[in-house]
């Protein structure tokens, strides 16, 4: 028995598994490939020019593979690139890229859980094991890495950057790059300290975790004095993600997001 709905309206030039299931009255576009065993439930709309891996589930009025909404948008060939594991639930927008993006393409990798009304807007790259609770928003070009949590309602501003292991709570509007292993609240976010469940969680040893806040308290609420580049140059010697830490704030284009003053 065929695990395609017989109301599925398919491209003849795109490339399905066998395994694949697609629910009724949805629609692939042209130049898709997906891959085994992942399932597309009704009325998703997948528009073209798309990759989608192995086990994936995309639940029903899901909108994927749409053109950018970006006036510079000229019908140019870009693509979106969908990796293994992920769950895309209700509603969610994943739009292609654009030249302007330098690669002409939106990535998401493996293992995300992307929560109803999500919208991923075009040219971001989204890393893995990701959660991104519902309504949560990135604009164009944004840069996610792994194990982030992006609670509800959270908006992320154009060329931003979200470092490995961070949380935004629920509402947070990010303006400028939140580094990795950083808790960040309010609208204008700010940082308050680490993101310390979410490293425990992810088996972040006590260590680790105090030679973070160690770093934090330095790079963010002391002055910039000889002793504390010392103290920070010997942590970075210790601690891997101390130096993590440090070459993301280095490499921030838009400056990164300060602290509230307050934990």
């Amino acid at each position: 028995m065929s695990k395609i709905h017989p109301t599925a309206i398919i491209h003849p030039s795109s490339k399905i598994d066998s395994s694949v299931e697609i629910g009724a009255y949805s629609i692939i576009g042209e130049n898709v490939s997906i891959d085994s065993n992942t399932i597309i439930g009704p009325h998703v709309v997948i528009s073209g020019n798309c990759d989608i891996g192995k086990e994936n589930k995309i639940y029903q009025f899901a909108s994927i593979a749409e053109i950018p909404q970006d006036k510079k948008y000229e019908g140019e060939d870009c693509r979106l690139i969908i990796g293994s594991g992920n769950t895309i639930r209700e509603y969610c927008t994943i739009n292609r890229g654009t030249k302007a993006g330098g690669k002409s393409e939106t990535r998401v990798g493996d293992n995300n859980w992307i929560m109803a009304y999500v919208h991923i807007a075009h040219d971001c790259i989204v890393g893995n094991n990701n959660v991104m609770s519902n309504s949560t928003s990135l604009a164009g070009h944004v840069i996610m890495g792994n194990n982030i949590v992006l609670a509800g309602y959270v908006l992320v501003h154009q060329f931003c950057r979200i470092g490995d292991f961070a949380f935004a709570g629920m509402g947070a509007a990010l303006n400028q790059d939140l580094p990795p292993y950083l808790l960040a609240t309010g609208s204008f976010a700010k940082t308050h300290g680490l993101n310390r469940e979410g490293l425990r969680r992810n088996n972040f040893d006590q260590k680790k975790i105090n030679a973070l806040h160690k770093a934090y308290k330095l790079i963010f609420r002391s002055s910039n004095n000889p002793t504390n580049t010392n103290e920070l140059d010997i942590l970075c010697q210790e601690y891997e993600e101390v130096s993590k830490l440090l070459n993301f704030i280095e490499k921030s284009d838009r400056g990164v997001i300060q602290s509230s003053k307050q934990e």
